[in-house]
């Protein structure tokens, strides 16, 4: 079969850049290795809870989102429906507890009223977050890491902590997080506050996919690619089977386009092998960012009976005095990692029956942790992991413990087989200050990637803008020719 553009993987990027494109009148192959398209942006079922599998809250879309003008343009305006988050994060620790709202306004004079003597840095954070400086015609402005710059303008450590309550969304260690990237995601949260799905994340994907065949496309679900045919310097098609097929049952299609959604170390491995060396040496200095471990709950009564108000709450272990002790912290024993906890029952986020209710919790994890380890003690080692955390939610939330009626642990080792990414990670290359950013694959023309691995990093928002502004590449590259 013939295509316009094939696109590997049915993450955020692929569905955004493929419903642009088949809106534009392209003929789109979407081929996903899942039984489900949406990568990370999907939802599961176990008894009467909808699970959510990656979403806790995504930023905006607000009036300067460009994700407003994105689903404005592919119709998910009309069709999905954004739940605005009460506030944006609870922080505590064994010293505070404090609510941080949305509003920048207000988040500054609530640090400052508790921090008074660090007023000056809180007014320097908030400028560097909502106003990141940008790089202009003869300047040279060379990024530092977050805790770094925070070093610079802060004393109190405590206050360091609370403003990076939310640290785990970009990243696992303030001293290698970029302070560029970080202002731009960061920012947009305070600028533009934060959204869930109502229904769940699934209910995007599935409507991008949904658009995608409307518009004349293709979904292939649990097929897998193996292979990239080139010819010259061009992209020709792809090798693919069905995901349960023996290996020499495979397809080929061919495009003029082809879009990997996938991370950069399998598109190197599907690769002839002499361009698949040469993309691998363009990423040899970037770093696999950090998993996750997520504990999905599915309550027997909404929480808020428990005494419970607060959507995410970040709790950092007594053991993190400073945002030093944030890296070590991430790989301590699960009895003192701090974690994020969300309780998607704040919201009328029709997850589960009325009566009942659903959360999540999740802390920074890694692969190599899981890895090499026996079925038996695996599954131990899970039953540990939510033990542990049940009882400390039991000192948070008295009662915890007997609302939960079902739960589920997801560890890094579930993470990649679910999205192939190698190490399990779930944003892609690691942010670090500086780092070399590939938007493209010179040696073959008609490549694209659109992924978190790509230009715009991970996340919700960086997985969506990447996809449209791939497809705006192709668009414009056949527009010329």
């Amino acid at each position: 079969m013939n295509y316009d553009v094939i696109v590997i993987g049915g993450g955020l990027g692929g569905l955004t850049a493929g419903a642009k494109l088949a809106r534009e009148g392209r003929k789109v192959l979407l081929i996903e290795q899942h039984n489900r398209p949406g990568g990370c942006a999907t939802t599961f079922r176990r008894k009467d809870f909808t699970l959510e599998v990656g979403l806790h809250e995504m930023d905006g879309p607000g009036p300067r989102d460009m994700k407003t003008r994105i689903f404005n343009d592919l119709g998910v305006s009309g069709s999905i429906e954004f739940l605005k988050v009460p506030e944006f994060y609870r922080f505590i620790n064994d010293r505070y507890a404090v609510t941080i709202p949305h509003n920048p306004q207000e988040a500054a004079a609530q640090l400052t009223e508790l921090f008074p003597e660090e007023k000056e840095g809180i007014a320097v954070y908030f400028e560097q977050i909502l106003t990141p400086k940008k790089r202009t015609a003869g300047s040279e402005i060379v990024d530092t890491s977050v805790g770094e710059f925070l070093d610079s303008i802060i004393r109190n450590d405590d206050l360091k902590l609370i403003l990076l309550g939310n640290l785990g969304y970009f990243h696992d260690d303030p001293y290698t997080l970029s302070l560029a990237y970080y202002s731009i995601a960061q920012g947009s949260y305070y600028s533009n506050g934060a959204c869930f799905i109502k229904g769940g994340s699934q209910r995007l994907s599935d409507y991008l996919a949904g658009y995608i065949e409307s518009h004349g496309g293709t979904i292939l679900l649990n097929h897998i690619v193996t292979g990239i045919t080139v010819e010259g310097n061009r992209a020709k098609g792809v090798i693919y089977r069905r995901r349960n097929d023996p290996p020499q049952a495979v397809r080929e299609s061919f495009a003029d386009e082809v879009i990997a959604n996938n991370s950069m170390a399998a598109v190197a491995d599907m690769l002839p092998p002499e361009f698949g060396t040469e993309l691998k040496n363009e990423f040899a200095s970037l770093k696999n960012g950090a998993s996750l471990l997520t504990l999905y709950f599915g309550f027997n009564r909404p929480l808020r009976e428990l005494g419970h108000n607060y959507y995410s709450i970040f709790v950092y272990d007594e053991s993190v005095k400073s945002q030093a002790d944030i890296a070590a912290n991430n790989r301590d024993d699960f009895a003192r990692r701090s974690f994020t906890f969300v309780d998607y029952g704040q919201l009328d986020s029709h997850l589960a029956p009325a009566g009942k209710d659903v959360g999540a919790l999740c802390c920074i994890d890694y692969l190599e942790d899981w890895i090499n380890t026996e079925r038996k003690q695996y599954d131990f080692r899970k039953v540990y992991v939510a033990q542990v955390f049940m009882d400390r939610m039991e000192k948070i939330i008295p009662g915890f413990r007997s609302a939960v009626e079902y739960y589920e642990v997801g560890t890094p080792h579930t993470v990649k087989r679910y999205t192939l990414n190698p190490d399990g990670a779930v944003y892609g290359f690691a942010q670090n200050p500086g780092r070399k950013v590939i938007d493209s694959f010179k040696p073959i023309d008609n490549l694209h990637f659109a992924s978190a691995w790509g230009k715009t990093g991970g996340g919700f928002s960086g997985a969506i803008y990447g996809g449209y502004m791939c497809a705006f590449s192709i668009l414009r590259k056949r527009s010329v020719s």
